[in-house]
């Protein structure tokens, strides 16, 4: 995250402002993750009972919003500072349009009840890490730098088990995946705490707050995935 601070002090006030417009915008974006991924299933239910498709051109269908995902996630990071932020909004909801195309599958393999409750724990620790992330006196940078690193080795085993296919490395980088999140979660809210001391409402920071939203939306969904692979029950 660019972090371009102010000098000033922000008010009481603009401070509350800054971090509402972090979390609503996350769970906003989370809101439309959700609905799309669920009303990806019952079109893909449709398409199935019509014949139109079969489970592996699904598959290969879901590769299309991945790949784009990553398109959006690497324009908003890297070209943050050139765009405005009404469009890099709009990439944000378009990168939340996208996960939920991609997560339509877990209604395919898991049990909906299982899914429901994954999501409720999954949803009791980010709240739990990002309430500590926000009243924790320890300085938690250090511990970001190492979590990144961590977060790089664990993308590199992830794409070699996809040749390996070993299921007990996906189980291990699965609950190591889980860790490096959890930390994650309290270390961005703390980063998006440090900021909202100087934000002075102008469009930097309104880019900031979708940045700062995108950071915690991510740590959740990886939170989420992961848990639902370890405990999820599958139909």
């Amino acid at each position: 995250m660019n972090e371009n601070y102010t000098i000033e002090q922000a008010s009481p006030e603009v401070q509350r402002k800054f971090i509402a417009g972090v979390y609503f915008k996350m769970f906003f974006a989370l809101v439309i993750t959700g609905v799309v991924a669920f009303f990806t299933e019952d079109i893909y239910i449709y398409l199935c009972q019509q014949g139109i498709i079969t489970l592996e051109n699904y598959k290969i269908f879901m590769w299309c919003p991945l790949i784009l995902e990553l398109v959006l996630v690497l324009a908003l990071s890297f070209a943050i500072n050139k765009i405005n932020p009404v469009f890099a909004y709009f990439l944000f909801i378009l990168y939340s349009v996208c996960t939920g195309f991609s997560l339509s599958f877990i209604f395919q393999f898991y049990e909906i009840t299982s899914v429901y409750k994954v999501f409720a724990v999954s949803a009791a620790m980010f709240l739990g890490m990002t309430i500590y992330g926000a009243t924790t006196k320890s300085d938690l940078t250090s511990a970001g730098r190492y979590l990144m690193m961590a977060l790089i080795g664990l993308i590199i085993m992830s794409v070699f088990n996809i040749f390996m296919k070993s299921s007990r490395l996906d189980w291990i980088l699965c609950l190591v995946g889980i860790g490096i999140f959890i930390g994650l979660t309290a270390y961005d809210t703390q980063k998006i705490m440090r900021m909202s001391t100087h934000a002075d409402g102008s469009k930097n920071f309104k880019k900031l707050e979708i940045i700062g939203a995108l950071e915690l939306y991510l740590d959740f969904i990886n939170i989420f995935i992961k848990m639902l692979t370890l405990f999820g029950k599958k139909k």
